[in-house]
């Protein structure tokens, strides 16, 4: 099959087929005597692979390592979990300063008139100097 035939039948995108190949990320195909790519059942596998693991917010080269791991009949599951667990602390501390994020903007919204003056606590924050305003970088 084409680009285009693993795009669909993979939900990569043709552009990102070829950055993942270009990368290393996955291997270089086949090409026809034209010069288009030629695509495998296996190689739409390995796509659907890494979209499921770029879905569930796993890095580039995390993404590296799962594929190292999967096709290692050897590997034992103790370094796939662990690379889990690794990658959910990770997400958790991201939704740790997301939520500082939000709790911030919703009492700098909260602050603000909205109306037809001209001060806004928002923008004033924004253009502050760093650190200058901690309170409102604080813990929700």
């Amino acid at each position: 099959m084409n680009i285009g035939e693993a795009a669909s039948a993979s939900g990569v995108s043709a552009k990102m087929i070829r950055h993942y190949e270009e990368t290393g990320l996955i291997p270089k195909v086949g090409r026809t005597d034209a010069g288009y790519r030629v695509y495998g059942e296996r190689d739409v596998h390995l796509l659907r692979f890494i979209r499921q693991a770029r879905q569930l917010g796993f890095s580039m080269t995390q993404v590296s390592d799962l594929i190292g791991l999967w096709l290692d009949q050897s590997r034992s599951s103790r370094k796939v979990k662990q690379l889990a667990q690794t990658h959910i602390g990770e997400l958790e501390q991201r939704i740790r300063e997301l939520q500082t994020m939000k709790g911030t903007l919703e009492r700098l919204v909260q602050d603000c008139h909205g109306d037809n003056r001209p001060d806004c606590p928002i923008l004033d924050a924004l253009g502050a100097e760093p650190g200058c305003c901690a309170h409102t970088e604080s813990q929700p």
